[in-house]
């Protein structure tokens, strides 16, 4: 009964708002559990050339701040997790603390460092700004996991010449799939709905991402609520996470539970 109420509780949302974006007018106010199924909005999105752009836009920005945040979050997660180095437990500590500062705090900095390097109304900014939640987080998480790994191999690697570099590059990193994975994909998820740093550093609709360009979809008047456009550019954009996720479900599920059993 519990799963069930699970079950329910989580998807149910999900299949409104795919039942929502498949009605027209009058329909949305029917509360039939199986209407029947028009994909008009669908078809508006796709010849929507700002929509599109707005996606395009999403996934190149998500796919490298992930791909950075990666690269920057192991080589730290290194350091931090296996060269004793003084100060290093304070380091997480800050790590720690700006991985959970909250965006507004930074906005206005992150403002003027934007427009000092001439990036305002660029997908690079936004590629900027999300580094700053994603870098500490994947370094918090890259640690937790690096520290699992035995000495020994890093040892007997030392004794036969290779420097910490190769250790990491030779060693550890074939090793730690399923955690870059997991850790990838959440980083992925991080900057793929972030919106309020997306609203702030983009102006126009050639550079805005998908979070932006649904909450600026409109109606034919200002009297009309776009709800059924909303619902179906929300149902889009969720698509390609679970195709991710379950594309990667096997590393997800082991990154996940890697170094909860030890022996």
């Amino acid at each position: 009964m519990a799963l069930l109420f699970v079950l329910f509780y989580t998807l149910f949302p999900y299949y409104w708002a795919f039942v929502s974006s498949t009605k027209q007018g009058a329909a949305l106010y029917h509360s039939a559990l199986l209407p029947a199924f028009d994909f008009t909005y669908y078809r508006q999105l796709i010849d929507n050339p700002v929509f599109m752009r707005s996606l395009v836009n999403s996934v190149y920005v998500a796919t490298t701040t992930t791909f950075l945040s990666l690269i920057i979050g192991l080589s730290a997660a290194y350091a931090l997790g296996r060269i004793d180095f003084p100060q290093r437990r304070a380091m997480l500590m800050i790590v720690l603390m700006v991985s959970i500062f909250p965006q507004v705090v930074v906005l206005s900095g992150m403002f003027e460092l934007i427009n000092w390097f001439g990036l305002f109304n660029r997908p690079s900014a936004l590629v900027l700004t999300y580094l700053l939640s994603t870098v500490p987080f994947t370094t918090w998480i890259l640690t937790t996991f690096i520290r699992e790994f035995p000495r020994e191999l890093e040892e007997a690697a030392i004794i036969d010449g290779c420097s910490h570099f190769r250790i990491l590059m030779k060693i550890l990193l074939p090793l730690m799939g399923p955690s870059l994975a997991s850790t990838g994909i959440l980083a992925f998820i991080l900057a793929w709905n972030e919106f309020l740093f997306a609203l702030t550093f983009t102006l126009t609709d050639e550079n805005r991402t998908v979070p932006v360009a649904i909450g600026l979809i409109a109606g034919t008047s200002r009297f009309e609520y776009p709800f059924g456009q909303i619902m179906a550019a929300s149902v889009t954009v969720t698509l390609p996470l679970i195709i991710v996720v379950l594309f990667f479900q096997r590393r997800i599920v082991a990154g996940l539970t890697a170094g909860a059993v030890k022996g």
